[in-house]
């Protein structure tokens, strides 16, 4: 069976770190990249996140069709990496109109996931548990971000909460009382 493993919690809380170590555990890896280098400051975290990973991923850089480069993935690929469905819904935004509440890319992906080529981990943040954001469109993007989150969480076999650099599985819920 193949898993859907969404990694989620706040910025700079071990996400992607907690889901390179998930990867890791396959033998034939493929990372797709959301960002894209539009100043120095990006620039320079993604140089972070390539070295992070090494050259044991082979990396497909794809901002907006999700869908498309997961089908896309080579046959005898093990797992995809996903970094970022943040970055991605702000891309959305920011390439097919700031006034719209969701895109097809979306649905797609959903799609995508519900019939895996092979194993997926996404990494996402949780914007939604901080400040409200001041202008419009930066409520438009919590509120995308959240409702991708949910739809994505839904589809996935296993959610993980990072805090403080500690896993929280949350998705499955295992038995036995919760305090």
């Amino acid at each position: 069976m193949k898993h859907v493993t969404l990694v989620t919690g706040g910025v700079r809380s071990g996400k992607s770190t907690h889901a390179l170590e998930l990867a890791q555990s396959y033998p034939k890896r493929v990372f797709i990249a959301t960002a894209t280098p539009f100043d120095s400051e990006m620039e320079s975290r993604i140089a972070k996140h390539q070295a992070e990973r090494g050259l044991t991923f082979d990396t497909i850089e794809e901002p907006v069709h999700l869908a498309e480069a997961l089908c896309k993935v080579p046959q005898n690929t093990d797992v995809v990496l996903i970094d970022c469905l943040t970055i991605w819904a702000s891309n959305l935004l920011f390439r097919f109109g700031e006034d719209k509440d969701w895109f097809p890319q979306i649905d797609s992906l959903l799609d995508a996931l519900s019939n895996p080529p092979c194993n997926v981990v996404l990494v996402t943040n949780e914007v939604g548990m901080g400040i409200v954001p001041e202008s419009p469109l930066g409520r438009r993007f919590r509120d995308l971000a959240g409702s991708i989150n949910q739809h994505v969480a839904r589809v996935a076999t296993r959610v993980v909460f990072m805090v403080s650099g500690i896993p929280m599985q949350i998705k499955p819920q295992h038995g036995g009382a919760v305090c």
